[in-house]
């Protein structure tokens, strides 16, 4: 399956694109993805444990399930301003 990856402010920076399509096994999770993305851009790992993720505009845990054709926007921490 292919979802749609949007990132968002710094993350921007370090993956080089605003959007990315990732190609995954069926039945894949959110963490699945992660890892994906933490292999394409290593840098990115370092933000692993304040990201923020959404799937189809909800928040979503790591085992949240993924489906063919989802968007997921993966953001750092919110800041206030």
């Amino acid at each position: 399956m292919t979802v749609r990856v949007l990132f968002f402010s710094v993350l921007r920076d370090v993956a080089g694109a605003d959007e990315v399509p990732v190609k995954l096994q069926s039945g894949a999770t959110v963490a699945d993805l992660l890892g994906e993305l933490f292999t394409r851009w290593p840098k990115l790992q370092e933000w692993d444990k304040s990201l923020l993720i959404a799937v189809d505009q909800y928040y979503a845990k790591r085992d949240g399930a993924l489906h063919e054709n989802a968007e997921i926007a993966i953001m750092p921490p919110v800041q206030g301003g």
